[in-house]
């Protein structure tokens, strides 16, 4: 940024200076995600079963944000990997709830060290004060 010491810079910079280190973040969890066979949408995917257990498909796509269609693939694929499993929902007979595996509980915790690691390697450059600063940052942008 070529702001002049004592200036603010400009909005449009400080958007450009966060998608550069969004995007190399998002590049190094796509090369992650490779060496375990999954995509971005099945990771997320996981990650929903990680934090609510297991939950029915209508309900996986709607913490998904896609079409019960799709989520229905997403799982497919998660399924033949053994990463979840389907079951009959008690209270409903014509619903389906999906689960974590063993398997995949264990891609969730391995895939969030390997995404700590890179995040500490893009970030070890700033000093602990930096840090502190750009967490609370972040913090309050993601809160509104």
């Amino acid at each position: 940024m070529n702001a002049r010491p004592g200036s603010e810079p400009p909005a449009d910079a400080l958007g450009d200076a966060f998608g550069a280190v969004a995007r190399r973040l998002r590049s190094a969890a796509l090369e992650s995600l490779a060496a375990w066979d999954v995509t971005p949408s099945q990771m997320r995917a996981v990650r929903v079963l990680t934090k609510h257990g297991d939950v029915r498909s209508s309900e996986l796509a709607q913490h998904l944000h896609i079409a019960p269609r799709s989520a229905t693939e997403v799982v497919d694929a998660l399924e033949a990997k053994g990463l979840v499993e389907r079951s009959p929902d008690p209270g409903d007979r014509r619903a389906t709830r999906v689960s974590l595996t063993q398997s995949g509980v264990e891609l969730s915790e391995e895939v969030r060290r390997a995404r700590g690691l890179e995040s500490e390697r893009l970030f070890e450059r700033l000093s602990r004060t930096d840090r502190d600063h750009l967490a609370r940052i972040l913090r309050r942008l993601a809160s509104d």
